[in-house]
């Protein structure tokens, strides 16, 4: 069939611009490829812009409406967050994309919590929110408030408290995770007070923190206590409801409804934008009414017991018995790393997913990002549990596919795999032989050969790679990976005894490094530096954070190597906003991720100005001590991904411990990031047990005052470790001052700190 003259004959006579012409235009921007575009990111990106219609058609013309946070504040001309919608087709959260998931840490499903305390019990699901209205008409609306507290508890569970509180009137919602009688629920117990006789509404909210999600049908139990919805799920009250409201879309929102004398017990919505108001008596006295609110987490029928109930029960405090213990005098820091562990344990109990809710799919390349960091952090047996899961992503040929058409999979998994032996002193698992032969064949198969282009010889076909480095091209981040992945090979084989099979692959990845040092060198003559771009055919931007994997985490060059301490020159002369790393491509915000990769490199190279961006990326996180993918430079919320992404919660883990011990080759590094801001608090600063290559380590700075001297602090740095084999070579390298180099078998040394 003579496709392309159909389509062109169509699109022409009905006034459209010549759709195969377009694309063949397209097609000229980026470098010829296999794979032009991953299904899988296209597939989500459909289901984006899909509710970005739905957004389009509902929420602009709809404005007296109660909306979550992001759409009160976006949608508002007066707000900083304002963005204008003109040529929008869709609508959707680009100014506050936050959120935190609770849960238990062996349960896979993750409710959210918005910065105004929304919960949302099921992925893409509506919403419940609660308000407080008065007899005289005064509201108290959390997503309308101009402050609002919220913070994360941890007993020995996950809580995140919300607090509105405008002088007379408050509101305190608590929303949690709970096992109970063979149950999993989503809680939330709310207390409100105020100066006149009130009502505490629990409202049905038919969106979330990406826009509307669709209720057809709601009814009141004959009990008064609880929701049955769409005749799936049901929402529990305590205690019995009071009064009782529906609105369809067509009669607004329930909200404009709430002084109705009318109790509707049921109703539907053949629009599918049904809202629901339960209505609690609250008295005009010194003591707060409170409601509590349930809603099981099964799917399907809420009366059934969850299989394996037994693995929910177990406490906080259990799985995280193994953790490396961080004891800092800066509170932000700390709290952040303590919240960043339990982060890495929620979002690992069944597959490793880099957020609950937009990013609840798996990746190679944040699956690898986030088991590295579970192993330094001693939570092996998740870090364990993820990789024997990788050969059933791995495809006949040796590809290991999350998405199609990115090369750094191959060589990402194949270098956490030695790490996981590394660390843990275990040889490869019998049945991970076969997936590491064919991955690293995979990836010598893949390097492309073109003897006639010194720049491309030899390198990785053009590929989308991380998204955020642009279209298809011949992406270093690929190919740094790919030698990083031929190296692990060769070290795994060598551990069993397959001496020649470790030989070939050590020679295939010198071979590769040939070639990738010889287009760099080409590419630094062309660019006049020694920085190096995302790919030989780029100029220097933004994308150029994809090379430091040279130096981190790969470790494929020494400290100081010239061409990954240029890159991060340019990086920070030109791409950071107040601090943080800018990605102007596509995530066009602050990566607070990307911002402790460059952190990580200077640190590496014994520059202090890694201190500036760690505290930037400190000072970005939400109350709840979380991360968005990207951040808006102007409003400080979520503007790209998940709302609460895994990978910079690992990231932050793994700069942490780097800061306290770090491997280089056969030296174990430590001290390297303890600032003398740390110091001059004159506290003990530990970080332990702390897996490495040599063994499990313990690292204490202990201060002691030299009372002679009066402006000098002695502290003393112990490291006890249980090697793997005879005690590794060690430095301390403390940030501004000389290196030290204690004898073979000294556990400690004794420094000086000007204060």
């Amino acid at each position: 069939m003579p496709w392309k003259f159909i389509v062109r004959y169509i699109a022409r006579r009905h006034g459209f611009l010549d759709p195969i012409n377009l694309l063949s235009q397209l097609q000229r921007f980026i470098q010829p490829s296999e794979v032009n575009e991953p299904v899988e990111l296209l597939r989500a990106g459909a289901l984006m812009h899909a509710r970005g219609l739905i957004n389009n058609r509902v929420i602009q013309h709809n404005l007296d409406w109660v909306w979550p946070y992001w759409i009160e504040r976006q949608f508002d001309p007066r707000d900083t967050s304002f963005i204008p919608r003109a040529f929008s087709i869709t609508h959707i959260n680009l100014s506050h994309r936050n959120w935190t998931a609770i849960g238990l840490p062996n349960y896979p499903n993750l409710p959210i919590v918005d910065p105004r305390g929304l919960l949302t019990p099921f992925i893409d699901g509506w919403s419940i929110d609660c308000w407080l209205v008065t007899q005289s008409g005064r509201t108290l609306l959390p997503s309308r408030a101009k402050s609002v507290e919220q913070k994360v508890h941890f007993d020995d569970e996950l809580s995140i408290h919300t607090i509105i509180d405008d002088g007379t009137l408050s509101l305190h919602s608590q929303a949690r995770v709970v096992f109970e009688k063979g149950k999993v629920l989503c809680q939330m117990d709310i207390e409100g007070s105020a100066d006149e006789p009130a009502w505490i509404v629990v409202a049905l909210r038919p969106y979330n923190p990406e826009g509307v999600s669709f209720i057809d049908q709601v009814r009141l139990h004959t009990m008064r206590n609880q929701w049955l919805i769409d005749d799936t799920y049901r929402v529990e009250f305590s205690p019995q409801v009071d009064r009782h409201h529906i609105c369809n879309y067509q009669n607004g929102d329930v909200y404009i409804h709430l002084n109705n004398r009318v109790d509707e017990q049921q109703g539907e919505c053949d629009i599918g934008m049904l809202t629901a108001a339960a209505m609690f008596k609250l008295e005009c006295n010194d003591n707060p009414s409170k409601v509590s609110v349930k809603i099981p987490l099964q799917q399907g029928s809420a009366g059934d017991q969850v299989h394996g109930h037994h693995l929910y029960c177990e406490p906080w405090h259990t799985h995280l018995q193994s953790a490396s213990v961080l004891k800092l005098p800066q509170a932000s820091f700390q709290s952040l790393y303590d919240i960043a562990l339990k982060t890495l344990l929620l979002h690992s109990s069944d597959d490793i997913y880099p957020g609950p809710y937009t990013y609840k799919r798996f990746w190679f390349r944040d699956a690898v990002f986030i088991i590295h960091a579970l192993l330094c952090a001693g939570l092996t047996k998740r870090a364990e549990q993820a990789i024997d899961r990788f050969s059933s992503r791995q495809d006949l040929s040796g590809y290991f596919h999350s998405q199609e058409g990115e090369w750094d999979s191959n060589g990402q998994v194949l270098w956490i795999l030695q790490r996981y032996c590394q660390l843990t002193n275990q040889v490869p698992k019998p049945q991970w032989l076969k997936m590491i032969k064919k991955g690293a064949d995979w990836i010598i198969k893949k390097r492309i050969s073109d003897a006639s282009n010194v720049i491309h010889n030899g390198l990785l076909p053009a590929g989308f790679s991380a998204e955020h480095l642009g279209p298809n091209n011949y992406y270093y981040w690929d190919n740094f990976w790919g030698i990083a992945g031929l190296q692990a090979a060769a070290k795994l084989f060598a551990l069993i005894g397959k001496t020649r099979l470790s030989q070939t692959y050590q020679q295939a990845a010198k071979d590769f490094e040939d070639c990738v040092t010889k287009s760099i060198s080409n590419t630094a003559t062309k660019l006049g530096r020694q920085a190096i771009p995302a790919a030989p055919t780029r100029r220097l931007d933004a994308g150029a954070i994809g090379s430091l994997a040279l130096a981190y985490p790969a470790q494929l060059c020494a400290e100081d190597d010239s061409r990954a301490l240029d890159s991060c020159e340019f990086l920070l002369e030109y791409c950071c906003v107040n601090h943080g790393f800018f990605q102007d491509m596509t995530h066009s915000g602050i990566n607070p991720y990307l911002t402790l990769h460059i952190a990580q490199v200077l640190m590496r190279a014994g520059d202090v100005r890694y201190q500036d961006l760690m505290q930037r990326v400190a000072d970005l996180a939400s109350s709840t001590g979380q991360w968005p993918e990207a951040i808006h430079p102007r409003t400080g919320g979520g503007c790209m991904g998940d709302g609460q992404h895994v990978w910079a919660a690992a990231e932050w883990i793994l700069m942490l411990r780097n800061c306290f011990v770090r491997e280089e080759k056969d030296c174990l590094v430590i001290g390297a990031g303890i600032s003398q801001q740390w110091l001059a608090s004159q506290q003990t600063l530990s970080f332990g047990p702390a897996a490495t290559s040599f063994g499990p380590v313990s690292i204490s700075v202990e201060p002691q005052l030299n009372q002679s001297e009066g402006k000098t602090l002695q502290y003393i740095i112990r490291w006890q470790g249980s090697w793997f084999g005879k005690a590794p070579r060690i430095e301390v390298r403390l940030p501004g001052q000389e290196v030290i180099n204690p004898i073979l078998g000294v556990n400690d040394v004794t420094c000086e700190y000007q204060v």
